[in-house]
């Protein structure tokens, strides 16, 4: 596994996400309905969990399973973007530019040595991670019963608020993935592990920018 290697992979995942969700994208911008990439969304959601767990209990096969997850995730995103869009013109691009404008910045502060990946900022982070996973668990198992969390869904201060504190976990996982792949190196891991690094890297990304995304959708519902 090297530094370099990593890099690239990453790179490739990106275009694959980036061309499938282009697609997606497309055939919104030609017709202007959400129902012509409603398919391809549930599509991308589904494959793309499937794949992601797939790669994460078999890290020997991310050099396959990795670009097949990037291309699924793509038609998710795409797909995703357009039924913003339709409420919320522009919203996709800023949310775009608000992603890799993070990467970039917490890229620097890690590299600096600004953000120190200390035992307890790891364990802090997953514990966030973790709470916040079991709350959208608990809120999807309870939605079925009709029991809905509106101040926290809804675009007034405390909806805000817990996105704002969501996207901040979000984006401190870029730092413990950098750390991840750092330490791949040094240890001399596998070179699949360049692949699941990547892949890593890319299943944080995706989950920061559908944050930023919903942010931004609340803090414009109060417009």
């Amino acid at each position: 596994m090297t530094l370099e290697g990593t890099v690239n992979k990453t790179g490739l995942l990106l275009l694959c996400t980036t061309g499938t969700a282009a697609w997606t994208w497309h055939l919104f911008m030609q017709s202007r309905s959400v129902a012509s990439v409603g398919l391809l969304l549930w599509v991308g959601l589904i494959g793309g969990l499937v794949f992601s767990l797939i790669t994460i209990f078999k890290k020997t096969w991310a050099p396959v399973t990795a670009p097949i997850y990037a291309l699924l995730e793509g038609l998710a995103l795409g797909g995703i973007s357009a039924v913003f869009e339709m409420r919320f013109p522009g919203i996709a691009i800023q949310s775009v530019a608000l992603t890799f404008g993070t990467l970039g910045v917490l890229l620097l502060a890690y590299r600096s040595g600004l953000i120190p990946v200390t035992q307890k900022f790891r364990l802090g982070v997953v514990a966030a991670t973790g709470a916040i996973f079991v709350f959208y668990l608990a809120e999807m198992v309870l939605g079925f019963f009709g029991v809905h969390f509106a101040s926290i869904n809804g675009s007034g201060i405390v909806g805000i608020g817990f996105s704002v504190v969501v996207v901040i976990i979000a984006a401190l996982n870029l730092v413990l993935d950098f750390d991840f792949i750092e330490s791949g190196v040094r240890a001399n891991a596998p070179k699949y592990m360049e692949w699941y690094g990547a892949f890593a890297l890319m299943v944080t990304l995706v989950w920061l920018y559908l944050e930023i995304l919903n942010l931004l959708s609340k803090a414009r519902g109060r417009d």
